[in-house]
């Protein structure tokens, strides 16, 4: 269990990170995720083989060169946030991934501290974080906090004179309207709105999208995350 780097105490750090960072990329891929498992295990890995290397420079040639073990780290953290800026998808209305790119620069951070022998912080930090993505979500939905951003697009014959018939029906279901953006299309005779709405879990948006059709002669309702103009 010592710090000083020998090829048994590396192996062993390296496969110690490489299970922690499957345990956290297991979950990932159960979401859907695109990085899942084996991105996981090597951001974990490759961390840790950096701190490897970190203290291995220092340990071996102090007297020839002057190390330091941070500076390596740094620049981890540094390529870690590409790989996180990768993992975030941004729509217009709405930008997914930001758990998955948060957990991406935690495990490498587990993975460091792994590199540098703090294996009991590693190992409550992992379960930390399945705790964080499993049973905080389920809290979150149980309580119904928070909201997501959507968007409903309705296509109706004519061009419109008013909306307030569909901001009464989202009202009644309890959403809130972010924003609106509309399109008259004078040649082929049909309006376009996109209204960015607020919502939480559990909307009947089947009962929903009926009242918006039979405001009037409607050609499509589409529920998405993008504004289509």
């Amino acid at each position: 269990m010592s710090n000083d780097v020998n090829a048994v105490n590396a192996v062993f750090k390296l496969t110690m990170s490489l299970i922690l960072g499957c345990i956290v990329g297991l979950e990932r891929k159960r979401k859907g995720q695109i990085a899942g498992l084996r991105t996981f295990a090597l951001i974990s890995m490759g961390a840790t083989l950096a701190m490897i290397l970190s203290v291995y420079i220092p340990q071996e040639y102090m007297g020839l060169k002057n190390g330091d073990p941070g500076r390596v780290a740094a620049q981890v953290i540094t390529g870690v946030g590409f790989l996180g800026a990768g993992a975030i998808i941004q729509m217009k209305g709405s930008v997914r991934g930001l758990t998955t790119a948060a957990g991406i620069w935690m495990v490498a951070t587990i993975g460091m501290a792994v590199g540098v022998g703090m294996y009991f912080v590693s190992i409550i930090a992992t379960l930390l974080i399945i705790f964080i993505l499993v049973t905080l979500e389920r809290y979150e939905h149980r309580l119904n906090i928070g909201q997501e951003s959507k968007i409903v697009r309705v296509k109706v014959c004519g061009i419109i004179d008013t909306q307030r018939g569909y901001t009464e029906i989202f009202k009644r279901h309890g959403i809130h309207v972010q924003d609106e953006y509309l399109k008259f299309d004078y040649g082929q005779d049909f309006t376009i709105i996109n209204y960015v709405i607020l919502t939480k879990e559990g909307v009947d948006f089947a009962s929903l999208f009926k009242e918006i059709h039979n405001e009037r002669a409607t050609l499509s309702i589409t529920l998405t995350n993008e504004v289509n103009i």
